[in-house]
């Protein structure tokens, strides 16, 4: 089983729910090959759907946003210019609603809305300035322009290219009509006042049969390579522009950030609470018996203070520990290579430790890869049953990238809720990836990649 997480994985799953999209199903078997089964799929024949519809629907977009920018420039002498574009660019936000709708419809390709037009008051003007400042308004306008000649372009290339290559293949059923009320033997090639070629001769009929069905064949990949640009205008003049799915994807980042600080604060509270805290109280009392039974049984006084003598170091031992699990000494002190080596020494099995760098990276990026092999190897003397395991540490370009690997049971379970997918978050929120490999019986290999910041 192989799971991957982070920004680089996030490709046919909803944004907001992480849930897949309802065609995206295991690939059925079929018993006809790729080429001869495409002119009949169900993809080919909706993409043929969308070309066909996309030469009216890009009439009245082109037609509705040349008369209002038009119109609009034209008045802009007057205060009426100003209304009559923000009416126009939001003709054109609505348009671009009923493009992304045809696109998820019949090109799968869905793409999320850009953030809705709203005024600061909720005032007519305040509307009217909302919309001209959108950066998605003008966006749906330049697709407007933009898509008309490229829907007329591929109008023209699509559908004769279907319509004479589904008469050619057919052309033996319907040769007959020829004959039979135009009074020619057949579909005429050429012809002047000596000479008159017709298709009618058992031959003919089968070659242009095959061409035909050459170029029926052809056809649906035309089609496929035509709506390619469609979809790439969609995505890129009708969706989010790349700056406000950014600030979506930080903020996102930062709510999982917050929450991470908050949790290791508050275990740290309940290390501190429940275990050094709870001790030197203890200590604390001891001392004060101690202190009373100091002249009437100094003996009895000497042992106490030689328990609370053991009871203070054993509180240093877990300030210490707990201190190690806030940010080691070590790390800052020497690096990776060092401390690496130190949480492999604590694993239950041997851990082989290489660490290739030629410099160190930033100190957060070196503590986020620290505690990342720390939870790792720490879920490997847990749940792997592994007898060895192994940590590799190297630079490639700009970024740094880590590999655990064990010779455990495998099966390790990536999905919600796990340590795993905890830790996957941690890493998407500085834009690091998580791969997790772990097939039932073994090995596991998880690796992740993190980006180098000096």
């Amino acid at each position: 089983m192989t799971t991957a997480y982070g920004p680089g994985a996030r490709s046919t799953r909803d944004r907001r729910t992480g849930d897949a999209g309802p065609w995206d199903r295991p690939p059925s078997r079929h018993l006809l090959p790729p080429v001869l089964r495409t002119p009949l799929e169900g993809r080919t024949w909706r993409e043929l759907l969308f070309v066909v519809l996309s030469l009216p629907v890009s009439v009245v977009m082109f037609s509705f946003a040349t008369t209002l920018t038009s119109l609009s420039v034209g008045l802009l002498i007057t205060f009426l210019g100003v209304p009559v574009m923000a009416f126009g660019l939001a003709l054109c936000l609505g348009f671009g609603t009923l493009e992304r709708a045809r696109a998820r419809v019949l090109l799968r390709h869905p793409v999320a809305a850009p953030a809705p037009v709203r005024g600061r008051t909720g005032g007519p003007m305040s509307w009217m300035g909302a919309v001209l400042r959108s950066g998605a308004s003008w966006r749906h306008l330049l697709y407007a322009f933009l898509h008309f000649p490229w829907a007329v372009f591929t109008f023209c290339v699509v559908v004769p290219v279907w319509t004479y290559g589904l008469a050619a293949l057919t052309y033996p059923v319907w040769q007959w009509i020829f004959p039979a009320y135009v009074g020619s033997d057949g579909l005429q090639l050429y012809g002047d006042a000596t000479h008159h070629v017709y298709l009618d001769s058992p031959l003919e009929l089968a070659v242009t049969s095959g061409a035909g069905l050459l170029v029926v064949l052809a056809a649906p990949w035309v089609t496929r390579g035509l709506v390619t640009v469609d979809r790439l205008l969609v995505s890129g003049l009708l969706g989010p522009s790349r700056l406000a799915d950014r600030v979506h994807e930080l903020e996102s980042d930062r709510g999982v950030v917050v929450d991470t600080a908050a949790a290791d604060l508050r275990r740290i509270e309940r290390d501190l609470h429940d275990g050094a805290q709870a001790r030197l109280v203890a200590l604390a009392m001891d001392l004060g018996l101690a202190k009373e039974k100091l002249t009437a049984d100094p003996e009895a006084a000497a042992r106490m203070i030689d328990e609370a003598h053991g009871e203070v170091k054993t509180a240093l031992q877990e300030l210490r520990d707990l201190a190690r699990g806030i940010h080691p000494a070590v790390l800052t002190d020497r690096g990776l290579d060092a401390a690496l080596s130190s949480i492999a020494s604590r694993c239950t099995v041997p851990v082989a430790v290489d660490v290739d760098l030629d410099a160190r990276p930033a100190a957060a990026i070196e503590g986020i890869a620290y505690f990342t092999v720390a939870e790792l190897l720490q879920n490997v003397s847990k749940h792997s049953r592994a007898r060895t395991a192994s940590v590799e540490v190297w630079r490639t370009g700009r970024r740094l990238l880590l590999r655990v690997t064990d010779d455990g049971a495998g099966g390790a379970d990536a999905g919600s809720g796990s340590g795993l997918a905890g830790l996957a978050e941690r890493l998407d929120a500085v834009d690091g990836v998580l791969v997790v490999d772990s097939p039932p019986g073994g090995p596991t290999t998880v690796t992740a990649e993190l980006p180098w910041r000096d």
